[in-house]
This record gives structure tokens, sequence and C-alpha cells, in this order.
């Protein structure tokens, strides 16, 4: 038994309005792996970005492995994603069409323990939407705040 391992992107739901959602396998070498299954591992300045029809996740940080040998892995580079081709088309054309973008927001090991990443097509804020999102938090927050003295 495995310890749970998620990481999380919480600016995401505050800078996007997320959409849809697919889950993705990520193309990773031995020693990222066993960085993410550690827990040494960020996705708060990755963004995903097409290339020749694949989908990579960009700026995605997994820490280096303590006891890897001198063919350690890099700390940030591309890494390819793994989705089915039905679903990169899709992606690929919204983004070019509507001008969505593709953002990570978990990253997890699944049941047979494999990394997947939870991906969104999400439409960007704009400022007083951000505004409205972090009103909507306070007002929940003194809500509960009364509930629990009451």
């Amino acid at each position: 038994m495995q310890k749970e391992v998620t990481i999380k992107n919480k600016r995401a739901r505050f800078e996007y309005e997320l959409l849809d959602s697919y889950d993705a396998g990520i193309q990773l070498f031995g020693t990222e792996i066993k960085s993410i299954r550690m827990g040494k591992a960020s996705i708060t300045e990755s963004f995903c970005q097409m290339k020749n029809g694949e989908l990579y996740i960009v700026n995605m940080f997994i820490d280096e492995y303590d006891w890897g040998t001198h063919f350690n892995h890099k700390t940030r580079r591309d890494r390819k994603l793994l989705l089915q081709k039905a679903e990169l088309r899709k992606l690929e054309r919204k983004t070019k069409e509507t001008g969505l973008t593709i953002v990570a927001t978990t990253l997890y090991i699944n049941n047979n323990g494999l990394a997947k990443l939870k991906i969104y097509l999400a439409k960007g804020k704009k400022l007083f939407d951000k505004r409205n999102t972090i009103k909507g938090k306070d007002l929940k927050r003194d809500l509960d705040r009364m509930i629990k003295n009451s």
C-alpha cells in the first residue's frame, strides 16, 4: 500500500474558469516517477502546449531524485502528455478556434501506480471575475463562522 500523492495547482481555479476535464498520462523517466511518489513536484507555474499534434506540459517542476546517479533527470523539461487522438484533436481545435487554454490542476498517482495529470480546458477570468470569486469565498467563510458560533 503506497501513500496517497496529490499535488494541486490552487491558482488554476482562481485564474481560470474550468470547462472540460481530461485525465492524461505523463511520459516520465524512472527518477521522475520516484520523485513524484515522494511528493517532490510542483505544477503551479506549468502550462500545456500543443506541438506537432501532441500535447506537452511545459515548466512542470520535478525535483531531482536524491539517490539518482548521473542519469538523473532535468528538473524543468517539456513532458509529453498521453491522451487519445480524438481528445488531442478536440483540444487542439478548441484552443485554436475559441482561444481557450489547457490548464493542469492536479498531479496524482492512480490505483495502478501510474502518474496522471488532471487537465482542464479553461477560459481566463477577467479582474472583476476574480473579485467576485474572492467576495464569494469571504461570504462563505463568514457564514460558516456564524453557523459554528451559534
